[in-house]
């Protein structure tokens, strides 16, 4: 009986998703882990300061600036002349934790297939280079981005084929987790950004409709769940078929 792993098996799709989740959640507690997740770190607040901005522009808002600051917080700034609606409000709060999850299993879908592995890394790239020079107006923002669209375009241009899955399923594992790192900004009323106390997110809905924020924050997370969920499941199948059709 043989135990080895067959190359682009679903055991190998598993085993990587695996590895990529492992190394997000434990990276941080080895040394210099933070120094080397920093990056990430900054991306997954892009995610979600993208969320925001992109919500507004469907809610008929503009999306003015948005900031990246050192400590890895941010902020999106809407703008609306007029009295704004309560749905578009909320709608627009729940953009900023939802857009980490909903890219996250776009990417986690890329990996899924060998013909989106490389332009998904390359349109991930134009749309961080772009947003930085249309968008971000913070020093952290400006340093840090760049460097991150130029490492996927080189992964997407240069990179082996293994490694550009891989960087898709880190990725996309990362910015699905990033929920998690964010726990307690969901169940909290309001929170300390760049030295102000504003509403957070899920106050910022509890203040547009009924219910309580905690209420906001156990939906954001159930329907993040089901996005992933959902995600994997179709990668996984998606590459269970592909190698039953090559046996």
């Amino acid at each position: 009986m043989s135990w080895a792993v067959r190359p682009g098996s679903q055991e190998e799709q598993v085993g990587r998703l695996i590895l990529a989740g492992v190394i997000v959640v434990f990276l941080p507690q080895l040394p210099l882990g933070n120094f080397l997740i920093y990056p990430f770190t900054i991306l997954t607040t892009w995610f979600h300061e993208m969320g925001h901005g992109l919500t507004a522009i469907l809610m008929g808002h503009e999306f003015e600036l948005l900031k990246i600051y050192p400590d890895g917080s941010g902020v999106a700034q809407p703008y609306h002349e007029g009295p704004e609606s309560p749905i578009a409000s909320a709608f627009i709060s729940a953009g900023g934790p939802l857009g980490p999850t909903m890219i996250g299993s776009i990417l986690i879908l890329a990996s899924s297939k060998q013909q989106y592995w490389r332009p998904t890394l390359i349109v991930l790239a134009a749309c961080i280079g772009l947003s930085t020079v249309i968008w971000v107006r913070s020093t952290t923002g400006v340093i840090v981005l760049p460097m991150i669209a130029v490492a996927l375009a080189a992964a997407a241009w240069k990179g082996k084929d293994w490694l550009v899955r891989f960087a898709l399923q880190f990725l996309g594992i990362l910015a699905a987790m990033s929920m998690f790192r964010d726990w307690d900004y969901l169940f909290s009323e309001s929170a300390v950004i760049d030295g102000q106390i504003m509403l957070s997110d899920t106050g910022a809905i509890a203040n547009a409709l009924l219910l309580p924020y905690w209420f906001w924050a156990m939906a954001i997370i159930l329907l993040s769940g089901l996005m992933v969920g959902a995600s994997l499941k179709y990668a996984l199948a998606e590459d269970d078929d592909l190698n039953d059709w090559r046996r």
